[in-house]
């Protein structure tokens, strides 16, 4: 099996360059050779590999910065998935795609399921669902994987912050009124391999079990490390940002779960396995 995969570079990327070859030839690609942006290339870099899947974790992220960066936030999560479909479906290849529980709009109270109808509120939630879009609409073999929160060791993130300002013992102050799960990188990695050997497709969601405020998460961090952080827990309207974000947006993995019949384990002891395997790399 030959499988391209996009945004080698990325924290998602890298954990499934290491992942994907239990399942076959790896050709990993970063913007130079597979560029996202830019249609041509990333047509050009699919046609040279003749891939049997392709497998895109690339993405534009700054979920702030896209309200100002419209068209590039359209034209890598949306323009550029309807691209690989379209080469996905000229070769009949599979395409696993990564995409966001932004895509809901936060006013349900229990976990969202691949049924619930999306709501997005900021452009970089309207992007990355007219790339599921776009997918779909092209017919292609696929396979979209919504997750949330994603950290893990590399990259900037949520966790890499907190971790620094733990190991100096300094104090923080983190929001408490915006829910969903925290998903390491890893997780989506290895997980990802299963739903490929299972055979899976079509549209899932997949983020571990439980749920979490980012000030739940920052204490986690915390504790685990022994560290004299103090985390003081405040309101979002602390932090004015650009982009509206969901108070709510938990996502079920029941559905992934019974195909691979496993419950995915709560977020937390996925922080504490991945913390004491960073720390002993």
């Amino acid at each position: 099996m030959r499988i391209l995969l996009t945004g080698r570079s990325g924290q998602v990327g890298w954990e499934l360059a290491r992942a994907l070859p239990a399942l076959g030839e790896v050709i990993a690609t970063d913007r130079n050779t597979a560029n996202l942006a830019d249609e041509d290339s990333l047509r050009r870099a699919i046609r040279e590999a003749r891939p049997d899947v392709i497998v895109n974790p690339a993405a534009y992220t700054a979920v702030d910065k896209a309200e100002a960066e419209r068209h590039t936030a359209m034209q890598v999560n949306a323009a550029a998935p309807g691209v690989l479909a379209d080469e996905a479906k000229r070769l009949g290849a599979l395409l696993v795609h990564y995409s966001t529980d932004y895509v809901f709009d936060g006013e349900k109270r229990t976990p969202y399921v691949e049924n619930d109808a999306p709501n997005p509120i900021s452009h970089y939630a309207r992007s990355k669902l007219e790339g599921e879009r776009a997918i779909i609409a092209t017919g292609c073999r696929h396979l979209i994987l919504r997750t949330s929160w994603v950290y893990g060791p590399r990259a900037a993130n949520f966790y890499q912050i907190i971790r620094r300002r733990a190991e100096a013992n300094q104090p923080m102050v983190m929001v408490d009124d915006q829910t969903s799960v925290p998903t390491p990188s890893a997780f989506l990695a290895s997980e990802t391999i299963k739903l490929l050997k299972a055979g899976g497709t079509g549209l899932l969601h997949l983020v571990p079990s439980g749920h979490a405020t980012r000030y739940d998460f920052a204490r986690e961090v915390v504790r685990a490390m022994n560290s004299r952080s103090t985390v003081e827990a405040v309101k979002s309207d602390r932090f004015p940002s650009p982009a509206r974000r969901p108070t709510y947006s938990v996502m079920s993995s029941a559905s992934a779960g019974e195909l691979l019949g496993e419950a995915f384990p709560d977020w937390r002891i996925l922080l504490e396995r991945g913390m004491k395997a960073w720390t002993q790399a």
